[in-house]
């Protein structure tokens, strides 16, 4: 799934996940602070979509209202909402 991200310097997540198991194979970030989001990216590999989502969501970019992690948990919910 490709996400849209909005309110951040990324501006795309590309997500897979394993089908009916919400578990993350790969996420990968376009734009945003490189080494933070591969960072991000390979912590959440092997993660369920739901735990990652609670770690991740309301977490903020200084002034900004949303994050990229953020806007990561914003998109596995609308993976998980879907499947």
């Amino acid at each position: 799934m490709i996400y849209k991200t909005k309110g951040t310097c990324s501006t795309l997540i590309d997500i897979e996940m394993e089908p009916d198991q919400h578990t993350i194979k790969s996420v990968a970030f376009t734009g945003g602070c490189n080494g933070n989001l591969k960072g991000i990216s390979s912590l959440v590999v092997g993660m369920k979509a739901e735990d990652a989502i609670a770690r991740l969501k309301g977490i903020k970019c200084g002034f900004k209202p949303t994050s990229c992690p953020d806007q990561l948990a914003h998109a596995l919910e609308e993976i998980v909402q879907a499947q």
